[in-house]
């Protein structure tokens, strides 16, 4: 591969090389720019005397020929000087392996429906016997709007100089993809970034034992498929499709759903347009008149020295008759203080003069003169019988009025600051100011004397009703306190018990057996036959079961069970009519799903009614021989 290629460079002059994504080997995959469709591209890059150039071509030419919308097509392959190239469609969005180290582990549902979506564009594919050969975490891209994207379909795997690829090695893959997603531990046989999957003995963990909370269904089909039994033939994709799609159901809001996950950092080019320069002209040049059309005349050296700021030509200026601050350059290209505010403007005349500052108060005293020498320090006056008794000076004083006498003047003298009204001492006219606020405050007195009446006689009202201050029931006698204390719990009554066995050859499963269930003798027990595998997508049964009889309608909050072996994965109904066939195919909703072990007491989320309680095994614990579930009692309460 040359190592003159370098971001930037041309490609048939057409693709602009932006980013470079990877290397294998002397491969490089690259972000480009298609420069007549103005897209970017995806671009795998390989010298031409690569060995691997012939398999690349003929790959992009494979995979050309399917045309799914969950696959980044092919738009162009060529061999042009010492290179040789792919291009493919540009997905923005993020992979499947980034998602997992950022955000870990996706849910079941969101796990089954990306899966899903792969396996359906493999399934097309196969159909046209062009499977992808390297179907690893790397190459599922979940996009901008949360659509499930196949990267580098063939191309990939020749970029990687891996053969043709089978359609066998991708179902693996797909499976490899559910692990990963459930667990973010890869299984596939295609290599990949993401941690490998624990083994034993050669044999992959399931996935639950490796993350607890898987659903059965899913741990099932990826144990299926990358551990296979001897003699088993290989899942097709479509049928690996078809299980995912059982599982996920309405698919509705999963594909928004999954932007949640995206992962923000991508690097995209963002091309700015062209701004024009722009050129700073200092303060001359701003003041300067904007000089008339035509050739400079004799006074134009003069009028620039003028302009330098001079300050001996702006007083002449000004002299001449000019007002300050008035324009007297030309109306066109002249800046004036409008329009640059801040800025002082040089030129003919001078600048305006600031204002003039504001003059000092006069100093105010801040207490009352002192009263002469043996006085006291605030005698209140008497009225004066002649005039209106509200106007008296609240002070006497022997110096004669504040306001004219020797204390005082119009200068302020020794009292400082007062003010001298002209009045003889005495007839002077003294009007009381009103205060400010005094009115308001009035009223928010009276209004509040009334709210603390008012509450007080509410008070008084409750407490004589034998009610708290608030009016509220007290705590000892309130009839929601008694009604809130939850009821005790206790061993309901079972009329008859019988197994449910749908699936059956004889339709039974030991019935002469489930009367041990509710004898009380932890000793004796009802079992299920040994079986060689055990239940689920991949066994002969769903499950068996067994329905207590509880004469009636009763309330069941929880269920006592006595198990012989553990773990066993069962379901609890509680039904008004006993069920014939697999309750979830009868349309029934568990009432409780667990996975129990030898002692468990179930406690409904919600008490349920009915007549029935059916318990249905979904998983059976592991024997020596096989695969056996006993049951030594089971004890509803209520």
């Amino acid at each position: 591969m040359p190592a003159s290629i370098r971001p930037g460079d041309v490609l048939a002059d057409r693709y602009r090389l932006v980013d470079l994504l990877s290397e294998s080997g002397n491969g490089r995959f690259w972000r480009a720019h298609d420069r007549v469709l103005e897209r970017h591209v995806a671009l795998h890059v390989i010298a031409a005397d690569d060995d691997r150039a012939e398999g690349l071509l003929a790959a992009a030419r494979r995979s050309a020929r399917i045309l799914d919308p969950h696959i980044l097509r092919v738009l162009d392959a060529e061999r042009s000087g010492h290179l040789c190239y792919v291009v493919n469609e540009w997905g923005s969005g993020t992979s499947l392996d980034i998602m997992l180290a950022a955000g870990g582990e996706l849910s079941p549902r969101r796990a089954a429906w990306v899966v899903g979506e792969v396996a359906a564009a493999c399934a097309r594919a196969h159909a046209a016997d062009v499977p992808h050969g390297r179907l690893n975490p790397e190459n599922v891209l979940i996009d901008t709007s949360g659509a499930v994207r196949v990267i580098g379909w063939c191309v990939d795997a020749a970029l990687h100089g891996r053969p043709t690829g089978r359609a066998a090695d991708d179902v693996a893959d797909l499976a490899g993809l559910l692990y990963a997603a459930l667990t973010g531990r890869w299984a596939g046989p295609s290599s990949s970034a993401v941690p490998p999957a624990p083994t034993d003995h050669g044999r992959v963990l399931r996935p639950r034992q490796v993350r607890a909370g898987i659903p059965r269904d899913l741990d099932a089909l990826c144990d299926e498929v990358l551990n296979p039994q001897p003699g088993c033939g290989t899942m097709a994709a479509e049928a690996f499709r078809a299980v995912l799609a059982e599982f996920v159901g309405d698919p509705t809001g999963l594909q928004e759903s999954m932007t949640s996950r995206l992962v923000s950092g991508g690097h995209e080019t963002v091309v700015l347009p062209q701004v024009p320069e722009f050129t700073v002209r200092d303060a001359e040049e701003l003041t300067r008149p904007t000089p008339p059309a035509g050739p400079p005349g004799p006074a134009e050296p003069a009028d620039r020295e003028g302009a330098g700021g001079d300050p001996e030509g702006a007083g002449a200026g000004e002299g001449a008759g000019d007002a300050p601050g008035e324009s007297t350059g030309e109306s066109t290209g002249e800046v004036t203080q409008a329009e640059m505010p801040g800025f002082l403007v040089a030129g003919d005349e001078a600048a305006p003069a600031p204002p003039p500052p504001f003059e000092e108060p006069p100093a105010r005293p801040l207490f009352a003169p002192d009263p002469p020498e043996g006085a006291p320090v605030r005698r209140s006056r008497q009225p004066d019988p002649g005039r209106d008794s509200q106007q008296y000076w609240p002070w006497d004083t022997e110096a004669g009025s504040r306001t004219g006498g020797a204390g005082g003047g119009a200068g302020g003298g020794a009292g400082g600051g007062w003010v001298d009204t002209g009045w003889p001492t005495g007839t002077g006219p003294v009007v009381e100011e009103e205060v400010p606020g005094r009115s308001s405050f009035r009223v928010a007195a009276i209004l509040l004397a009334a709210l603390v009446v008012l509450v007080a006689v509410t008070v008084a009202f409750n407490l004589g009703r034998g009610r708290t201050p608030l009016g509220t029931v007290p705590e000892e006698e309130s009839p929601s306190a008694t009604a809130s204390a939850p009821a005790e719990v206790g061993p309901l009554d079972v009329a008859s018990v019988s197994d449910l066995d749908p699936q059956g050859s004889d339709g039974g499963e030991y019935p002469e057996l489930t009367g041990l269930v509710v004898d009380g003798d932890p000793a004796t027990a009802w079992r299920t036959s040994t079986y060689k595998q055990d239940f689920g997508p991949g066994g002969l049964k769903d499950g068996v079961g067994l329905v207590l009889d509880l004469g009636e309608a009763r309330s069941v909050a929880e269920v006592a069970l006595r198990l012989v072996g553990s773990p066993t994965d069962l379901e609890l109904y509680v039904v008004d009519e006993a069920p014939t066939g697999v309750p979830s195919e009868q349309g029934l909703s568990p009432a409780a799903t667990v996975s129990a072990a030898s002692e468990e007491t179930v406690v409904l989320d919600e008490p349920a009614s009915g007549r029935y309680l059916v318990v249905w095994i979904t998983s059976l614990p592991t024997v020596p021989d096989g695969f056996r579930s006993e049951v030594a009692e089971v004890v509803p309460r209520g």
